[in-house]
């Protein structure tokens, strides 16, 4: 590991209790792992985030680079698709 630096952080009871108990249990060596583990995960989440955003961002430049809307008839669109749904049905 690289150069480790100890800070001290402020729990409420209940977090300290879930830490206390995985270190208890032996899922981990130490309240230090837990933690880790906790920041790895939302550095994880935090990147996902990052990649999503990211992917909607260019959803949403493609859609303004398609142009501009339409203007259409629900009642038609409804026909229209209603008939497509018996023409599958029937094929």
């Amino acid at each position: 590991m690289s150069k480790v630096q100890k800070i001290s952080v402020a729990l409420p009871k209940a977090m300290t209790d879930m830490v206390n108990k995985a270190v208890k249990s032996g899922e981990y060596a130490s309240a230090s792992e837990v933690v880790r583990e906790a920041l790895r995960g939302w550095k994880e989440r935090e990147s996902a985030k990052a990649v999503a955003l990211k992917e909607l961002r260019a959803l949403v430049k493609d859609g303004i680079d398609s142009g501009p809307g339409r203007t259409i008839d629900f009642d038609a669109l409804k026909t229209e698709l209603h008939a497509e749904r018996v023409r599958r049905k029937v094929a």
